[in-house]
């Protein structure tokens, strides 16, 4: 094999390496370009929220025009303010809900134990 023909392999390696990378290059440019569209997409159709999420404005439904009641949201923290807030506070509030969320449930299970006629729970009776 001539001493030439080396250098022709290795100009074909380099040139074949160097077409490899340029077409990887151009797939992941690509790809890079339809995840940023998607992304904003998502971020279009999550940075407005939907009608039912919103608290009801004063003066709108049943209740008068300052009454501060908005569909039980009246001390509800706005969104963001848990990261400003003293841990204390966000232990206080998790456990105050947790609570919430608790008796409602045994309220929606003592009325429904009398709608249908069957025997209350002892700790439900005690805890009235």
């Amino acid at each position: 094999m001539p001493w030439w023909s080396w250098i022709v392999i290795w100009i074909a390696l380099v040139a074949l390496s160097l077409l490899f990378f340029v077409v990887l290059g151009a797939r992941l440019y690509r790809q890079f370009m339809a995840t940023l569209k998607d992304l904003g997409e998502a971020a279009e159709r999550f940075s407005t929220v939907p009608a039912a999420a919103r608290p009801a404005e004063a003066g709108d439904g049943d209740h008068p025009a300052g009454s501060g009641h908005q569909d039980g949201l009246e001390d509800r923290p706005g969104p963001g303010s848990a990261i400003f807030a003293s841990p204390a506070q966000m232990r206080h509030d998790y456990r105050a809900s947790k609570f919430a969320r608790q008796d409602a449930r045994r309220q929606r299970r003592i009325q429904r134990k009398t709608d249908r006629g069957q025997p209350q729970r002892l700790r439900d009776i005690e805890f009235r």
